[in-house]
């Protein structure tokens, strides 16, 4: 799927970046353009892709500090300088336009909806959004906003990926090789998604194309991908268990979204040598992801790919209603409350000291 991508917030621009360079990495030429945007100045510094400084009036260039109604302001005010920057970018050739944000800070988690809605506006192409949650151990702020940006994300775009910090976490880690492996993850993960369609090495038995990819996230709503691999034996048939096993792997311990298996609608990717890939195998693990999806909408197919290895990739459609959206939301919720009854105290310690018996005293 050839997609222009625009990176909003620093969560947003670093993953965009990542995602840039593993597909010119692999050769994939998937991604025909991408831009980031943010209002802190130093965030865009150190990136190689195309830059948009926003919010420059209000804050300067030092960032919303967590404000994401602030985040959402800005973005709203310099929507029209984004646009001009990508006039030229998003060409007929492309295919779809995806958002990236991390959900927890200001400006990603305010600007990305307020973006989406304006892409959609302006262009016929799917306006696609990944849109990454905070982990658990981030902080109250940081679930608000993304309980509060999911919402408006989820409405203003045609399908929005999820991906939780905490399901490619490695214990043992510190927080920014955290957020650095996360990065690796996302980008070889949606990176693979978005090639799956641009046929790039070899003639398998049934490609994926570009309308899989669409029709699978045509449902909207919240999406999904997993993924898992294992190395493959030169006899096809030898990999029908292969095949089936990394499937499992990906639905069940590899998504973006922890038990996430409930959709609407599925795309099965196979990914490796032609030769290697077993038909049976794949139609097996279809029916699988059929049968633990409780969708009727499973589609599969291959990703021939120069690789010792086979892989797996499960898009999932229309998950709004898994335990893990349930448990965020509730989080999400919870923070919310914490936060506002934080606020109230500060108002009441306030007022104390604002006593006029108080101030007769000094």
């Amino acid at each position: 799927m050839k997609t222009v991508l625009i990176g909003v917030g620093q969560a947003g621009g670093k993953v965009t970046s990542s995602l840039v360079e593993f597909d010119h990495d692999m050769g994939f030429n998937a991604i025909r353009g991408a831009l980031a945007v943010n209002s802190a100045k130093a965030d865009l510094q150190p990136l190689s892709i195309d830059t948009v400084l926003v919010g420059q009036d209000r804050v300067k260039g030092h960032g919303v500090g967590g404000d994401n109604e602030l985040g959402a302001e800005v973005m709203q005010a310099d929507a029209g300088e984004v646009m001009a920057a990508l006039d030229g970018r998003i060409t007929a050739e492309a295919e779809a336009i995806v958002v990236v944000a991390g959900l927890g800070g200001g400006t990603g988690s305010g600007g990305a909806p307020v973006l989406a809605k304006e892409l959609n506006r302006v262009y016929e192409m799917p306006v696609y959004a990944i849109g990454i949650l905070p982990g658990r151990g981030e902080g109250a702020m940081y679930q608000v906003n993304a309980g509060r940006s999911l919402k408006t994300l989820v409405r203003e775009a045609d399908a929005t990926i999820l991906v939780d910090n905490d399901a490619w976490h490695s214990s043992g880690e510190s927080l920014e090789e955290g957020f650095d492996s996360i990065n690796d993850s996302i980008a070889r993960r949606i990176g693979l998604l978005f090639a799956s369609g641009e046929n790039v090495e070899g003639v398998g038995e049934s490609v994926v194309d570009t309308s899989e990819v669409i029709n699978t996230l045509r449902s909207g709503g919240v999406a999904a991908l997993g993924y898992a691999s294992a190395k493959a034996d030169d006899d096809p048939d030898t990999n029908i268990n292969v095949v089936t096993s990394v499937t499992r792997n990906a639905l069940l311990t590899g998504t973006s979204l922890p038990n996430a298996t409930k959709a609407d609608s599925a795309l099965l990717v196979v990914a490796g040598k032609p030769e290697r890939i077993s038909r049976k195998g794949v139609e097996r693990a279809r029916k699988w992801v059929e049968e633990e999806t409780g969708s009727m909408q499973v589609r599969g197919g291959d990703f021939p790919l120069d690789s010792e290895r086979l892989a797996a990739l499960v898009l999932l459609g229309g998950v709004e209603r898994s335990t893990r959206m349930e448990e965020f939301m509730r989080r999400a919720k919870e923070a919310r409350e914490e936060t506002k009854r934080q606020a109230s105290e500060r108002e009441d310690t306030d007022k104390l000291f604002q006593n006029d018996d108080l101030d007769s005293l000094i």
